[in-house]
């Protein structure tokens, strides 16, 4: 099976080796994506709830340049610097998967890059 990688400038740039997406037969992976803002290349320094909103804008734009959508997502990841935070994350994360939310895990984790205070990934359908 091929793999096809997959850019946009509508999402952060990575800012390591590896791609923002990698589409192999139906399906998209992503890798994760912080709070940077795809124009100026800043974390947003902001609530965790504009945070959360800026990550999930940045996989929209990933997951559109790989010929998917966010109503295709059915795995996702969400890693988060402080467990306190995980109301106010599922409140925005609930606004952009109303219904028929993908399959999910949330993991508190030390640290992330840029130290972000959330990271995710997802897996979608094409």
């Amino acid at each position: 099976m091929s793999k096809t990688i997959i850019t946009t400038d509508r999402a952060p740039a990575a800012i390591g080796p590896y791609s923002q997406a990698i589409k192999t037969g139906n399906l998209l992976f992503t890798s994760g994506q912080i709070p940077i803002n795809p124009v100026t290349g800043e974390v947003l320094q902001g609530d965790i709830q504009a945070q959360t909103r800026q990550v999930l804008n940045n996989l929209k734009a990933v997951l559109e340049a790989g010929g998917s959508s966010l109503d295709r997502v059915i795995k996702a990841t969400v890693f988060i610097k402080d467990m306190n935070d995980f109301t106010k994350i599922n409140e925005i994360y609930g606004e952009y998967f109303a219904e028929n939310p993908p399959a999910r895990s949330c993991v508190e984790v030390a640290r992330l890059p840029k130290d972000a205070g959330v990271e995710i990934e997802v897996i979608a359908l094409i």
